[in-house]
Order: C-alpha cells, then structure tokens, then sequence
C-alpha cells in the first residue's frame, strides 16, 4: 500500500488531466493571493522602505562579502532550522510540519504528474503526511498560545488559524483517502472530494491566511540581520518565544 501511487487510481473514474490541471490551478492560486497579499497589505513596501533605511543611516557599511554571510546564515539559521523560535517544542513542531508539507507536496506533485511512479516516491509521499499530522497537531493541540500559556480551548479559532487548519486537514484527508482507496473500501471517492475541497481552501486561501508568510519570513530575516550588522536597529519582529510576549493576549501566532 505504501509503495503505491493513490492518485493512479484516479484513472478508473477521473482522467490523468484532471489532477493535473489542478495542481497547475493550485499553484497559480499560490502565485496570486502571494501578490495580491504583497500588494494590499503593502508588505514589500514596508519591507524595501525598512531597507532604505537601513542602508541610509547605517553607522558600518557592509561589503559584499558580509552581506553574502549573513544570507547565508539565514538560510541555514531561519529558514532551515527555524532558528527564530527560542521555544525547542516549537522549533521541532514547526520543523516536523514544514518539511513534512515540502516533501508532501513535492512527492504529490511527481505522482500526479507521472501516474507510474511507485516504490520510494510514495512511501515519502507517507513519510511528509505524518510528519506534517505530527508537528501540525503537536502544535495546535499543544503548544499554540492560549493552549501552552493560559489554558484556552484548542477550538477558538480565529482568522490566522485558517492556514493550520486548512493544512490539516487537507493532509488527513489526503492519507485517510490513500489508506481507505488501497484497502478497497467504501468512502474513498467521497474521501477524495473532501480532499479537493480542503486542499482547495489551504491554498486558495492565501490573501487571508498565513500561507503567504513562508515566502515573506526569509526576507524579513535576512534584513533584521543585515540591519543588527550595521548597527540599524530594525523595526521587523524579532524572534518568536520571547519572555515578554509569550502567552500575550490572543497575540496572532507568528510561527505559520
């Protein structure tokens, strides 16, 4: 079962097409509520305004070869390691879900668009569901902000939930569709439509939901360490977890 492609079996009732179309339609999605975010929120405003400054009133110019470094440790630090979360437990839920949701859709991605690939590809396909159910309950069960620090109820929901929410539920769909599908049982198709819709939400969600901070967090990074080296102080957040603000009232998460 889990060396096995679960979208090839589409076939029966569904051409090879129809995924595929949308995939290309979910990727578009992602392409278009990330600009329309940027440009009716004005996040890249605020963000090259910060740089200007930065730049402008910089007490130590930097090189080229400092600004090379400092990307660089953004990569392997913020972007890689989740290095903003002071908070282990968050760190390895936010870890656990971000590689699990890459190596998800990734692998999602190779199948549907080569019907005959089985073996390695699908048992990652597993691997990245788990891991994003792991660190994704983890968190919201767990370690979310009125959970971990003021013992609110895990189902008050509010709109920076949308991104979790749709993510989850989209890949326990996903697996419980593959699961009940390769067991031949009932269910499956209407498994599967519940699938599409949630998938559908996760990511033509992203104007108003969380989505669209994945591709926004390295930038912000890099320039807060840009800034910090040459001795700007910049008005982008620092890192999450800190004293302060942990547990503050229905404070937005800021780790998805």
């Amino acid at each position: 079962m889990f060396a096995d492609n679960p979208f090839a079996a589409l076939a029966d009732f569904l051409p090879p097409l129809f995924m595929q179309v949308y995939v290309a339609l979910m990727l578009l999605a992602v392409i278009a509520g990330t600009l329309f975010e940027v440009a009716h929120k004005g996040s890249a405003k605020y963000f090259f305004d910060n740089w200007r400054k930065s730049k402008g009133k910089a007490s130590k110019p930097l090189g080229g070869g400092e600004l090379a470094s400092l990307a660089v440790q953004t990569g392997l630090v913020d972007v890689l390691t989740s290095g903003e979360f002071c908070n282990a437990r968050r760190r390895v839920a936010h870890l656990l879900t971000m590689y699990g949701f890459v190596i998800y859709v990734a692998t999602t991605a190779i199948m549907v668009f080569s019907p005959e690939t089985s073996g390695v590809v699908p048992q990652l396909w597993w691997l990245g569901g788990l891991m994003v159910c792991l660190g994704g309950y983890w968190f919201w069960f767990f370690i979310r902000v009125d959970v971990a620090a003021e013992g609110g109820s895990p189902f008050r929901l509010m709109r920076a939930d949308l991104f979790i929410l749709s993510l989850l539920a989209s890949v326990t769909l996903g697996l419980a569709w593959a699961f009940v599908q390769a067991r031949g049982a009932s269910g499956a198709s209407v498994l599967f439509g519940l699938y599409i819709l949630a998938t559908t939400v996760l990511f033509g969600s992203v104007p108003w939901s969380k989505f669209a901070h994945m591709f926004f967090k390295p930038a912000a990074a890099f320039e807060k360490r840009v800034s910090d080296a040459n001795g700007f102080r910049s008005n982008l957040p620092g890192p999450a977890d800190k004293p302060e603000t942990f547990g503050s009232a229905r404070e937005q998460p800021r780790h998805y």
